[in-house]
C-alpha cells in the first residue's frame, strides 16, 4: 500500500487569523503524524487573504517543533522567487534543527499574480526560462564543499536533503525525469496533463545518484464526511474560494454554503469542475473507492491529500478517515508506518 501525505495551506478560515491558522497547521501535523501519514508538506503562496504559509520556510520550522517523526517539508518553494543560496541556507538550517525529516519541492510558478511576483523579485526576467540552471545551482549548494570554494552554504553545504521537482503541466515531468528526481503532481487542481506527466517522467527518467528509478506523487484534493450530502457541503468552501480568486478577490476561506447555484455562474460552475475533476468527496465508503479508482488510474507511488475544510474539527476528522481508508487498504494498523522508497 501505498504512503499518504497532507498537503497544507495553512488555510485562514474566515473570522479567523494567520495565528489561528498556524496553531491549526501544528495541530493537524501532530494529528497526521498519529495516523500514519508519511509527510506534511506546505506550499508557497503570496498575497493570498486566505492562505498564510507565504514564509514557507518559517511555517515548515513550526510544524517541524511541533512533531517528532513525520517529514515536513515543501510543495513547494517557488524557486524563481528566491537566489538558490538563500533557499540552500534556509533548508540547510531546517536539516540542522530536524535531522532527516525535511523535503524540498521546487515549482517554477510564481504562487501569485505577475503584479505580485514582479514585487516579490522586482524583475521577471529569466525566471521561468532559469528554472533547470536554478534547480541545478541549488543542489550544488548541497553538495560538499570543494577546496578553495569562495562562497558555500551554512549550513547546507554536504546536507543530504531530498528535493523533488513539482509541476502541473508536462515541463517538470521532463525536467525531473532528465535529473533524476522524484515528481510531484499538482492534479488536486490542474488535472489535465495528469497522465501525459506520468507517461513522460516515467519514460524518460534517467538514474541518478538522488533515486534509481521513477518515484511520483500527485495531489488529490479529498473531503470525507460521514454522509455524502455533508461531505459535498463542506467542500463547498474550497469551490468558493476557487471562484473568488478567478474573480481576482481572493479572501479567507469562506463558510459552506447551502445553495452554490445563486452563488456562480454556470461559466464559473463549470471551470470549478473541470479544475476538480480529480477531487474525492462523499462518505468514507465512497472517498474509499474514489481513491482506490485513482491509485489504479495512475499507479502513483504516493499521494498528498490536500484538504481546504472551513471548520477545524471537520477537517481533521476528513483526514482521520483517510487515514482509516488506507489503513484498511494496507490490511491493518501495523502497515501505516512503512516507509517510502523516495526516502533516504
Amino acid at each position: 500500500m501505498i504512503p499518504f501525505s497532507v498537503l497544507d495551506l495553512s488555510p485562514i478560515p474566515e473570522g479567523l487569523s494567520a495565528a489561528d491558522a498556524f496553531r491549526n497547521s501544528a495541530d493537524l501535523a501532530r494529528h497526521a503524524e498519529d495516523w500514519g501519514y508519511h509527510r506534511f508538506w506546505l506550499a508557497e503562496h503570496h498575497n493570498m487573504p486566505g492562505i498564510a504559509s507565504a514564509a514557507t520556510s518559517v511555517v515548515i520550522g513550526h510544524v517541524a517543533a511541533a512533531t517528532k517523526r513525520i517529514r515536513v517539508g515543501a510543495g513547494g518553494i517557488m524557486l524563481p522567487n528566491h537566489a538558490p543560496l538563500v533557499i540552500a541556507e534556509q533548508f540547510g538550517t531546517l536539516e540542522s534543527l530536524f535531522p532527516g525529516r525535511i523535503d524540498l519541492g521546487l515549482g517554477r510558478a510564481p504562487g501569485t499574480d505577475q503584479r505580485t511576483a514582479r514585487a516579490l523579485r522586482r524583475n521577471l526576467l529569466g525566471s521561468d526560462d532559469s528554472f533547470p540552471q536554478d534547480v541545478a545551482e541549488l543542489m550544488g549548494w548541497f553538495a560538499p564543499v570543494e577546496p578553495g570554494q569562495a562562497i558555500r552554504a551554512v549550513p547546507g553545504a554536504g546536507l543530504d536533503i531530498p528535493i523533488w521537482l513539482l509541476g502541473s503541466s508536462l515541463f517538470s515531468a521532463q525536467l525531473a525525469a532528465e535529473m533524476g528526481l522524484p515528481f510531484a503532481f499538482a492534479s488536486h487542481f490542474a488535472p489535465d496533463s495528469l497522465l501525459r506527466a506520468l507517461d513522460l517522467y516515467r519514460s524518460r527518467f534517467k538514474p541518478s545518484v538522488h533515486l534509481a528509478k521513477p518515484y511520483v506523487m500527485a495531489g488529490l484534493s479529498v473531503v470525507a464526511a460521514e454522509t455524502d450530502a455533508e461531505a459535498k457541503w463542506l467542500f463547498t468552501s474550497l469551490q468558493q474560494q476557487f471562484v473568488n480568486l478567478r474573480r481576482g478577490r481572493p479572501g479567507p476561506l469562506p463558510p459552506p454554503r447551502d445553495d452554490m447555484e445563486s452563488f456562480w455562474s454556470p461559466l464559473e460552475k463549470e471551470m470549478v469542475d473541470h479544475s476538480l475533476a480529480y477531487a474525492v468527496v462523499g462518505s468514507q465508503e465512497n472517498v474509499e473507492r474514489g481513491l482506490v479508482d485513482f491509485m489504479t488510474g495512475t499507479a502513483v507511488d504516493e499521494i498528498m491529500v490536500a484538504g481546504q475544510i472551513f471548520d477545524h474539527q471537520a477537517r481533521l476528522k476528513s483526514f482521520k478517515m483517510v487515514a482509516d481508508i488506507r489503513t484498511k487498504l494496507a490490511g491493518g494498523p501495523g502497515a501505516l508506518g512503512e516507509r517510502s522508497a523516495s526516502e533516504r
